[in-house]
């Protein structure tokens, strides 16, 4: 038997049978234990929907070991409104999935075209956490796409979509290397968040689950934090950004306690959240005191919440931030200018484009920039089979050659004329390319070539040697290696115009940017600056209900 996990109208773990269970089997079975018409539940999995009239068994339908099933109550018949929405509202969430996964994949790899941003994983002193594999490097940032995804539809209300696409991100971390994630507290967190939809959605039937989960999120929170948050304390000299954390972690363990019977645990829980939620509150006249320093409200009380409420630390720290913003702006527009750069270099037989790493190395060496570049590419960025091609007289020669083929085609495309025809009108080949060189428009080029003392348009010439603009001779060998590289830049070309033309064709540019947008927002410490009002109401409502339980007992 396998075990699949069910959240949604049942929550749980089911046992069944991939070779022979069929989605009308595992729908009734969902059904059964949600108390629901077998008719009124929709099955989802991997953002999909699946349909209970499939014949093909679970293990035809890609079901496997540990997949995750959202169980969701349908449509009532007739109406097709509700019904066409879930349909879209499930299509967008395959979308999602689908530009998350290239988005990992292309970060990753470093295939075309290159993003303006990048996902770094740091433990709690902010060191970078290393990766092992590619794989892991993009299932974990792909489960962080998600989870970012997942919080915006949570502060917007959507707890269903909000699951969804948690599920998601906890395939995506299943991924990766566990010993990687013990390093992180982002799977914790997103333990935390999966739960909060339970709540916020007021799902009893998930209780199991959502148990289980708090159980495994204050064990992730503690390898990462320490327990009782030393770890934590001592990395970040004393401050405790976490503890807005620690409030929303506490009140949903009181709450799953609460409606399972433990009234003691659930008020020890509910006390303790209440308790640092007073940590957190700001006195106006300390809040008054940091904005009198120039600062915003809002900026000046995620600084005093994750800074227990210390004036010049908080200072200190709203200094610290506002000099990484600029770092990062700067960043930010170096990494713009360098993805431009790479698109001027073209792709590699593998689609992938130029490492830039590599190449400032090349350059270090001596190389010319576009010299190197062209070798990287032409060698799928193998750095030692490029310093070799570079070496060899003949091979730098023809890549030499190349280029100055490939900015010559360039300068014809922009200034609408080429050589060839140039030469077709009489103008000597070496006055022509020299004639383009110093650019200008088409009818500029004409009349400089017709004033040059050499020219004698409508004759062709003759021999087999051209003459350049300062009079050296050009071999008619050397013409055949400018042809021939001409030749090769026109095929190449057409290869980077297919290449270019892929990168828009096989995206979902609309989703990618609601991604990055999401991305954007992220930084070290946005997971614990949360807001808690939902909590605020929630803590005083459970205590209020918890005396009126013991005022009766």
């Amino acid at each position: 038997m396998t075990k699949l996990k069910v959240a949604g109208t049942w929550g749980g773990i089911l046992e069944v049978d991939l070779d022979n269970w069929t989605l009308t089997m595992l729908r009734n079975e969902v059904a059964n234990r949600s108390g629901l018409d077998p008719e009124s539940i929709k099955l989802i999995c991997a953002g999909k929907i699946l349909k209970a009239d499939d014949p093909k068994t679970l293990a035809q339908l890609g079901i496997k070991e540990n997949s995750k099933i959202l169980s969701s109550r349908g449509a009532a018949p007739g109406e097709g409104k509700a019904i066409m929405a879930e349909e879209e509202r499930s299509r967008r969430l395959s979308r999602l999935k689908a530009a998350a996964t290239a988005l990992s994949k292309r970060h990753v790899d470093g295939s075309l075209p290159m993003e303006d941003y990048n996902i770094e994983l740091e433990d709690q002193g902010g060191q970078q956490v290393k990766f092992g594999s590619e794989t892991d490097q993009s299932a974990a940032m792909m489960g962080l796409m998600l989870h970012a995804k997942a919080k915006s539809l949570i502060e917007t209300d959507l707890y269903v979509d909000a699951l969804e696409v948690l599920a998601m991100a906890e395939e995506s971390f299943l991924l990766c290397d566990p010993k990687i994630l013990e390093l992180v507290d982002n799977i914790p967190i997103m333990e935390i968040d999966i739960v909060r939809c339970y709540f916020l959605l007021r799902d009893l039937k998930c209780l199991s689950d959502a148990g289980f989960r708090l159980v495994k999120a204050r064990k992730g929170l503690e390898r990462a934090h320490g327990k009782d948050l030393s770890r934590v304390r001592l990395l970040q000299a004393g401050q405790c950004p976490e503890l807005a954390l620690y409030v929303r972690l506490e009140l949903l363990e009181g709450v799953v306690a609460y409606h399972t019977g433990q009234n003691d645990k659930a008020l020890n829980a509910l006390k303790s959240a209440h308790a640092k939620l007073l940590q957190l509150q700001i006195p106006d006249e300390t809040l008054s005191v940091v904005m009198g320093m120039g600062f915003h409200e809002k900026d000046a009380k995620r600084a005093l919440r994750l800074n227990n409420k210390d004036i010049a630390t908080s200072v200190d720290f709203l200094i610290e931030e506002r000099a990484k913003r600029a770092q990062k702006h700067k960043d930010d527009l170096q990494r713009q200018k360098e993805i431009l750069e790479q698109k001027t270099y073209g792709v590699t037989p593998m689609n992938k484009a130029v490492d830039m790493q590599m190449l400032d190395r090349l350059v270090l060496i001596g190389y010319a920039r576009d010299l190197a570049a062209e070798s990287l590419r032409r060698h799928e960025n193998d750095f030692q089979k490029a310093l070799d091609a570079l070496t060899s007289p003949d091979v730098n020669s023809s890549i030499q050659v190349y280029i100055e083929s490939r900015k010559r085609k360039r300068q014809e495309q922009h200034v609408g004329v080429t050589v060839d025809e140039l030469v077709s009108m009489g103008f000597e080949r070496g006055q022509a390319t020299s004639a383009l060189e110093v650019g200008g428009k088409r009818e500029d080029i004409i009349q400089r070539l017709l004033s040059s003392p050499a020219a004698n348009p409508g004759t062709a010439s003759a021999s087999g040697s051209a003459f350049t603009e300062n009079g050296g001779a050009t071999s008619s060998t050397n013409n055949e290696i400018v042809a021939e590289a001409e030749d090769a830049e026109m095929e190449d070309d057409t290869e980077d115009e297919i290449a270019s033309n892929g990168e828009e064709e096989g995206r979902d540019l609309e989703i990618e940017g609601d991604i990055a947008d999401e991305i954007a927002k992220v930084d070290a410490l946005s997971a614990y600056d949360i807001n808690l009002d939902k909590e605020v109401e929630a803590i005083n409502e459970y205590l209020v209900m918890l005396d009126a339980s013991q005022d009766s007992g």
